[in-house]
């Protein structure tokens, strides 16, 4: 399959077209950004890293039954994906109290809830990628409740699969994003990167940082950290 054009330049990926119009290529950069591109860096290998993690991860769901818009890793960089609309919305599961949740309503990081929490954000970093709620996806013409039901049913399902795959590493998975697309058949599928750009992750024994707080906190270590993710999770997805 031929690669051509640019389609898009996000901050941690490129998305080209190929010659085959249900297909694109998503090649993994090694730019790292926090608040809003305020703060930037390379990091050496991040793209190669988080290609390798996403890779696995996505083929892990595959097998265990999520549909997701990953075909192939072509090259150390690049992802064959399917071609999908993307639904301009994050879904954020939470299993740990940290982060934005936790300064937003005064809570220590760290605190379990009895619950798993799910938030949706509005993809509009104008406003600050707000948080909505089902009627505000609704109202807006973002989904239905039929999709949103489904949207959730699919994360929780992820978010067990996740969960278990990394406490056999001996990572804790304390929160994770996903986005939706529909495909050309309206199949609604996973459509994004699962990354520790995208989740938050920590060492089971020691309590260490092991996703982007390690860059946003200046905690430094973020490539050897991500490298001793992708060891662990590769190694353990291949044997």
């Amino acid at each position: 399959m031929k690669q051509l054009e640019l389609l898009y330049e996000g901050k941690s990926k490129l998305i080209y077209a190929t010659d085959c119009s249900e297909r694109v290529v998503v090649r993994f950069k090694d730019d790292a950004t926090a608040f809003y591109n305020i703060k930037r860096a390379k990091i050496e290998n991040k793209g190669k890293m988080n290609c390798a993690i996403s890779s696995n991860i996505l083929a892990f769901l595959e097998a265990n039954g999520i549909n997701t818009h990953f075909v192939e890793q072509i090259d150390e960089t690049s992802q064959l994906c399917r071609v999908v609309e993307h639904l301009p919305f994050e879904v954020i599961v939470r299993n740990v109290i940290a982060g934005s949740m936790a300064k937003r309503l005064g809570i220590d990081e760290g605190v379990v809830p009895e619950n798993t929490i799910f938030d949706l954000c509005l993809k509009d970093e104008e406003l600050g990628d707000p948080l909505i709620n089902d009627h505000h996806a609704v109202a807006l013409g973002l989904a239905t409740y039929e999709e949103l039901v489904k949207i959730y049913e699919i994360s929780a399902r992820v978010n067990t699969l996740l969960t278990e795959l990394y406490a056999g590493v001996g990572i804790r998975l304390v929160d994770f994003k996903v986005e939706f697309g529909r495909s050309s058949d309206g199949e609604l599928v996973l459509a994004d990167e699962l990354t520790p750009d995208t989740c938050r992750i920590w060492d089971i024994e020691t309590g260490e940082c092991m996703d982007k707080d390690r860059f946003r906190r200046d905690l430094g270590r973020v490539r050897e950290t991500y490298q001793e993710v992708a060891s662990r999770l590769c190694n353990a997805l291949n044997k």
